[in-house]
């Protein structure tokens, strides 16, 4: 029976390594600052949002719709006849409320994915400056040992400088524009079309 009662009992997850746990902490940490770091208008868009995107508000708008379009052709002495413009009229201005709540809601969340870029753009610049000082050092320690390091002298000297981001900035910007070049028009002469006069 124990041994029964033992399989049956769900596994317990992996533990996570110590390193991961804090990291994943710290990333929780910065998820729950955001979230309460937010307006009551912040709040009350993303509540819109989340349930003008759920199935719910697919259901009842059908079913409110189907029942506005029967009662006023089924039943007699209609308040909204055909063609339902007042159905369309408070249609059209949820429809305007709606789309700004979206656009409210993504302008902030698009404010979070930049600040989050420019959080991975400095710990990246960081961890740039740590191998650059690593390098350094073994560098150093393999001379004094009298390493041989001829071989890859080349790519190590380059890699011991530090990385200028506005250089590669700007070949990124050469080399990846923004607007897609439009083919240069042939300068081959099309087949010529027989002419229609007659001699």
């Amino acid at each position: 029976m124990r041994a029964k009662a033992a399989a049956a009992a769900p596994a317990k997850p992996p533990a996570v390594p110590a390193l991961a746990a804090r990291n994943i902490e710290a990333i929780a940490t910065l998820e729950r600052a955001a979230r309460s770091d937010r307006t009551r208008l912040d709040r009350f868009t993303d509540a819109v949002t989340t349930a003008a995107g759920s199935p719910m508000f697919v259901v009842a708008h059908a079913v409110w719709f189907g029942a506005w379009i029967a009662i006023n052709l089924l039943r007699p002495g209609p308040f909204d006849p055909y063609p339902f413009g007042l159905l369309m009229l408070v249609v059209s201005l949820e429809a305007i409320f709606l789309s700004a709540t979206v656009l409210m809601t993504q302008n902030r969340m698009q404010r979070q994915a930049d600040k989050r870029a420019h959080l991975d753009l400095q710990v990246n610049l960081l961890a740039e400056q740590e191998l650059t000082a690593i390098l350094r050092m073994v560098t150093t320690l393999s001379q004094q040992l009298g390493v041989d390091v001829s071989q890859a002298a080349g790519p190590v000297r380059e890699l011991l400088e530090q990385t200028d981001i506005h250089t590669l900035s700007d070949a990124l910007d050469r080399e990846l524009p923004d607007t897609v070049s439009t083919p240069a028009p042939s300068s081959k002469p099309g087949p010529r079309r027989p002419s229609l006069r007659r001699s």
